[in-house]
């Protein structure tokens, strides 16, 4: 067994971590800090935004020092790459984690989200593609046994409701601006991974697509083990899109499986969600637990 080490992603949306030891999962937690707010418009970290993932950062590590936890990775993803302050929380996590965070390119979120999406899947079910939806961006990576090419492009929950959503419940013209601007991001993606209409496999990861899955399977409380590899199919992510589109957030938040911190962003990652699936003819969205995290945690212990 090797010594734990914790792996941390500073997502637009959510604030995560897992610990490992090698062969066990010995803790994994999920925050909404919501870092990436009003990023889009400002192209600057809120200070109301970095005091509250900063002071998520300090129950981590205190989670960490549990487990003896050396060894860190810490990343920042899309909201940090977009903003002009971001050192002013690079200094202020690093003086609480002691690491400082890694701001990775969108094609290094995309591998490592395929190294931990993928892990546990059979080569044989492939290749696969792999889209990590997230509050700012959206990774997309392809390959069989390792990724062969991946691409972030701008498109998120957070970043779409902020730019298109202003209605409630929205508007359909808002909605049609959702699904017509991950269309053109699309065509980006088919243009620069040309291989990615030849997947077998669609595998799904982040918290609009967890999410999507506890609301298909009427979740009350999050349960890892049901959410990992359910098999959502395009009928099932249709009807959840229909559901939560139409709903008010006040109407929103009674469905089961969905957070309080998501109500106000899942319809634009469902936007997301249900236009892959018609772009590509997926019949199915392999949900995965196992993500960037994952990725983070295996390279500590190669």
């Amino acid at each position: 067994m090797s010594a734990p080490v914790a792996a941390v992603d500073c997502g637009t949306n959510s604030t995560r971590l897992l610990v490992h030891d090698g062969t066990t999962t010995l803790e994994r937690h999920m925050t909404i800090t919501r870092l990436g707010q009003g990023v889009d418009a400002t192209r600057r970290l809120a200070p109301e935004a970095i005091d509250r993932t900063v002071e998520c950062l300090e129950g981590y590590r205190r989670v960490m020092d549990r487990h003896g936890v050396e060894r860190v990775r810490i990343t920042a993803t899309s909201a940090a790459r977009d903003a002009s302050n971001r050192d002013e929380f690079f200094d202020a996590a690093e003086a609480v984690v002691g690491s400082r965070p890694e701001l990775l390119s969108g094609s290094e979120e995309g591998k490592l989200s395929f190294a931990g999406a993928t892990a546990e899947l059979d080569p044989a079910d492939g290749p696969f593609l792999v889209v990590d939806i997230g509050g700012g961006s959206t990774e997309f990576s392809y390959g069989l046994t390792e990724c062969e090419a991946a691409l972030s492009v701008d498109i998120g929950c957070v970043r779409l409701t902020e730019k298109y959503i202003e209605s409630d419940p929205p508007e359909p013209e808002e909605l049609l601006a959702c699904l017509s601007i991950t269309e053109a991001h699309l065509d980006d993606v088919v243009r620069l991974i040309p291989a990615s209409w030849q997947a077998r496999t669609f595998v799904g990861l982040a918290g609009t697509v967890s999410t999507a899955a506890a609301v298909e399977i009427g979740l009350a409380e999050y349960d890892r083990d049901q959410i990992h590899h359910f098999g959502l199919s395009k009928q099932a992510a249709e009807d959840v899109y229909r559901t939560l589109v139409t709903e008010s957030r006040e109407d929103r938040r009674h469905n089961p499986g969905l957070e309080e911190g998501r109500v106000d962003v899942i319809v634009g990652g469902m936007c997301i969600l249900v236009r892959v699936m018609r772009y590509f003819g997926f019949e199915e969205c392999l949900v995965s637990e196992s993500d960037i995290l994952d990725g983070l945690a295996f390279s500590l212990l190669d």
